[in-house]
């Protein structure tokens, strides 16, 4: 996928961003959690979702409660139409009993 149509979609994935790491482009997402453990269940409904796609991202769990999912195609080496799917099926979760503050205000660092 082009840088351009990669900024295009963009947009449908709410709160998701563009990471371009050494010219692999990525969609990046981070939350914080309640708890360490609430970012054990996040990751737990991420893959279930993940399963059922045969689609995996990378999850991050860095300090106690920073939740960060990279989302990527490791066989093109970039970003598919696959990787909107699969963020916009994790946005459908129900993360509201996980995340601290609003869930809408979640994806700000």
């Amino acid at each position: 996928m082009t840088g351009e149509t990669a900024h295009s979609l963009i947009s449908k994935v709410e709160g998701w961003k563009l990471l371009n790491e050494g010219g692999v482009l990525k969609l990046n997402r981070t939350w914080k959690v309640k708890s360490f453990t609430k970012g054990l269940e996040l990751f737990q409904l991420v893959a279930q979702v993940a399963e059922v796609e045969g689609h995996h991202p990378d999850l991050h769990l860095v300090g106690w409660n920073n939740v960060t999912i990279e989302i990527w195609t490791h066989a093109v080496g970039g970003l598919t139409e696959n990787d909107f799917i699969l963020a916009a099926k994790i946005n459908g979760l129900p993360l509201h009993g996980l995340l601290r503050g609003k869930v809408k205000d979640s994806s700000t660092r």
